[in-house]
């Protein structure tokens, strides 16, 4: 096992940071652009491979830095062909991540939070609660340690927390995907999921570029309260409001993902309210059959109930799609992500 680390690791710095290093320590510019080759080019672990920097400056790096990179203690595989990793915190905990292979497609779920303390009725990382904010460190070697890293086609930050929570972290993490100077993505290739926490909300929506998908789960305030805790402080009504204020046109995609719940929020009067809800907004949204709970009496619709809901909502002008539901078997489909029993001693 990994301890914990008290030093700040190469991988939290963005591009400007790393020019502002070299400048505090008299180094040449170029010295910058160097070492961001060798962290998110040549996938460098640690200052000792960065073979064309001086011997003083890779020891200053390694005297300053933690490396960041930390291999996954356990991996779990689905029949299905989904993985789950469970990676160690700067601080000594746990969190998991899935990789969802789809044909071409290989999607990872990050994770930004040990647990959650939005607490939704068919989440097990709300159940878990709130144990701690993960560094963009913790965000970035989920993927620079993923063994499929090389495939992966999508990111998401659906995994174990609520992201707008996290949001300065989050935040870096997603500088240092999209930067020219580090992993070079496309803000297409990566999307954020909340719950829909309005002041960090605001701020994504203005400074980042990439996709947004909204926990939405139910169209009325007193059904989604019920569900999400989350409601009461910041409704889903403020949370639209906000929306229709910014436009998501062009590539960047507003989805509104919808958990399908048996005899809950699946009925045809709850699809009407969901078209009035989001009509005219330039949308889609995403049918999640909800994944049962080992602790919760959640089940999820039936398949001709799914597809019905579907058919009204196509018929009212929102794109909507099935999302099929991957690793159930090994506690890695959407909402059965968590540490809770997590040991400290895994391997």
């Amino acid at each position: 096992m990994t301890p914990p680390t008290a030093k700040p690791t190469l991988l939290d710095l963005t591009p400007e940071e790393w020019r502002l290093f070299c400048e505090r320590n008299a180094l040449p510019k170029f010295r910058a652009k160097q070492i961001l080759e060798w962290l998110y080019v040549h996938q460098a672990a640690s200052p000792d491979a960065m073979l064309n920097l001086p011997p003083a400056l890779r020891v200053l790096l390694a005297d300053t830095f933690d490396s960041g990179r930390h291999p996954p203690v356990r991996t779990a595989e689905s029949t299905d062909g989904t993985k789950k990793y469970l990676f160690q915190t700067h601080d000594g905990q746990f969190v998991e991540t899935a990789m969802i292979p789809d044909g071409d497609r290989k999607t990872l779920c990050l994770s930004t939070q040990v647990g959650c303390r939005r607490a939704c009725s068919f989440c097990m990382t709300g159940q878990q609660r709130f144990h701690g904010n993960l560094s963009a460190s913790d965000i970035l070697n989920q993927y620079l340690s993923c063994p499929e890293r090389d495939g992966i086609t999508n990111i998401v930050y659906m995994g174990m927390g609520e992201p707008l929570d996290n949001y300065e972290e989050v935040a870096r993490s997603l500088t240092l995907f999209t930067s020219p100077d580090a992993l070079a993505k496309s803000p297409t290739r990566l999307t954020v999921s909340t719950v829909g926490i309005l002041p960090t909300l605001k701020r994504y929506i203005e400074e980042c570029s990439c996709h947004l998908a909204i926990s939405l789960h139910a169209p009325t305030h007193e059904e989604r309260l019920r569900l999400m805790p989350v409601e009461k402080q910041y409704p889903l009504a403020e949370v639209i409001r906000l929306l229709r204020e910014h436009p998501f046109t062009g590539q960047r995609r507003l989805t509104f993902e919808y958990a399908m719940i048996q005899n809950s929020n699946d009925s045809a009067a709850y699809a009407r309210e969901v078209a009035a809800l989001l009509r005219g907004m330039h949308c889609r949204v995403n049918l999640i059959p909800c994944n049962p709970l080992p602790d919760a009496n959640l089940l999820p619709s039936p398949r001709p109930v799914i597809e019905t809901f579907q058919n009204m909502l196509k018929r009212a002008g929102i794109t909507t799609t099935i999302r099929k539901s991957k690793g159930q078997d090994i506690l890695a489909a959407c909402g059965l992500l968590s540490t809770k029993h997590q040991s400290n001693t895994p391997c």
